[in-house]
């Protein structure tokens, strides 16, 4: 459960699917909301969620120009 207000609170269903997708590729398990994972396990969906949104972003910009 995020600690802050999302910006856009209508993404929260895409970001949830991205979460469960990212946890499933790094073989972290989460059902729906997990307690039990480490902060390490937390920390490597967060930071694999990050890299995925900016690699999105960034193909959305080059298909632009």
């Amino acid at each position: 459960m995020p600690r802050r207000k999302r910006l856009v609170p209508e993404a929260a269903p895409q970001l949830d699917k991205l979460k469960q997708e990212t946890a499933n590729e790094v073989g972290v398990t989460l059902d729906n909301y997990n307690p039990n994972i480490t902060a390490k396990q937390a920390g490597t969906v967060g930071g694999y969620m990050v890299k995925k949104m900016i690699q999105d972003y960034q193909n959305r910009v080059k298909n632009q120009q």
